[in-house]
């Protein structure tokens, strides 16, 4: 399931439970999508993350590491 599904799949789940409640099937499959978003999205931030650079003041440039 790309990104674009899983969020319109989160955002179906989420006005249904507003609306008239979830079953106990969809409660447990709106927590797994919640955890599959999370994932995909720190994954996207890591990777955005591994490839910006500091530019000094001097010109100099490094990598932005981990803490």
């Amino acid at each position: 399931m790309n990104m674009d599904e899983l969020v319109k799949r989160i955002n179906k789940l989420a006005h249904k439970a507003k609306a008239e409640g979830l079953t106990e099937e969809e409660t447990k499959e709106r927590a797994v999508l919640r955890e599959q978003y999370i994932a995909a999205f720190r994954k996207n931030l890591c990777a955005q993350l591994d490839n910006t650079y500091i530019i000094e003041p001097d010109g100099t440039k490094h990598k932005l590491g981990h803490k």
